[in-house]
């Protein structure tokens, strides 16, 4: 007979609730894996909690813009290929400047009011080549402003007369650059391209005003130059080496000074004048020549600055030997 109590089955409620792993425990680790990864999966993931966000990658940023390389002009591209830049004016160009160069010698010839016609025309190819030579087209403002200097300065010389052409002159002169430098001052521009415009104006209205001692020269003068200076750049644009074309423009400006001072009260004197214009004018050939020039440039600058230069050269001699 057994020492358990009637009934007894072997069930034990009270050791069942002491130890509840023994009977469900295997349940509990007997559930597949893969259902614990569907729960994991269902809950929703909220960019609130990064433990559940997939690892962040920086983006890389992206390269700086490189500075933006400074175009070359025409004549630094030639001088880094080994090319010259000094290019001359032709023979049609050195047409050009000896007919406008006898037109002032036949209008002062004529007269004050027949000298002002081709002196008019010279101030403003001489403003309109400066600019060009300097590369800065179209520059309307600076060119109108340049004329505008000279024309000022001519009828200023009318007005105070021939005696007084020092005072008129370079009285125009300082009034043009204070104005120049006033509105360069109002521009907008960046500081260097208000520098060049500042540079580029100053210089042609000074020689559009020099050129103006075409007029303020005494007549004779200013038909013995204007020959010279024909002569000259002619004589220049033969194809000849350097050193001879340049010999040979200056015994031409001398030998057509010599003839045309037989024909006024200047006499042999006027080989020297013709002499000192035909100096000028090569000086004012060659820098027409510089910076790998346009053929705009040669019709412009390269006709006008020869004579604009010759200017002051007329004129001082003129006083000097008149």
């Amino acid at each position: 007979m057994s020492n358990q109590p009637y009934g007894y089955d072997g069930y034990d409620p009270y050791q069942q609730q002491q130890h509840p792993q023994q009977d469900y425990g295997q349940q509990q680790y007997a559930q597949p894996q893969h259902q614990y990864a569907q729960q994991w999966q269902q809950q929703p993931v909220t960019t609130a909690d990064p433990a559940y966000l997939p690892p962040q990658h920086p983006t890389p940023e992206p390269p700086a813009d490189p500075a933006p390389e400074r175009q070359l002009t025409p004549a630094e591209r030639a001088r880094a290929a080994g090319l010259p830049t000094v290019i001359e004016p032709g023979l049609q160009p050195a047409a050009l400047t000896a007919v406008l160069g006898a037109l002032l010698a036949g209008g002062a010839a004529l007269g004050q009011y027949a000298l002002l016609v081709p002196l008019v025309l010279l101030q403003a190819v001489t403003a309109a080549g400066w600019f060009r030579l300097n590369g800065m087209w179209p520059a309307r403002q600076g060119i109108a402003l340049a004329f505008a200097g000279g024309l000022t300065a001519d009828a200023v010389l009318i007005g105070v007369g021939r005696e007084n052409a020092p005072a008129a002159i370079l009285g125009t002169l300082g009034v043009w650059v204070l104005l120049v430098l006033v509105l360069q001052l109002r521009s907008h521009a960046g500081p260097d391209e208000r520098m060049q415009g500042l540079m580029a104006t100053v210089a042609a209205s000074a020689l559009a005003i020099l050129a103006a001692g075409h007029l303020a020269a005494v007549p004779d003068a200013v038909t013995v130059g204007g020959l010279a200076v024909a002569a000259a750049v002619l004589a220049r644009a033969l194809p000849l080496p350097l050193i001879v074309s340049v010999l040979v423009g200056l015994l031409a400006a001398t030998g057509a000074g010599y003839a045309a001072g037989q024909l006024t009260d200047l006499g042999t004197d006027g080989a020297l004048l013709g002499l000192g214009a035909g100096v000028c004018a090569l000086i004012g050939h060659r820098a027409a020549s510089y910076d790998l020039p346009s053929r705009f440039v040669h019709m412009t600058a390269g006709v006008a600055l020869p004579l604009a230069a010759a200017a002051p050269a007329v004129y001082l001699l003129g006083r000097a030997l008149g």
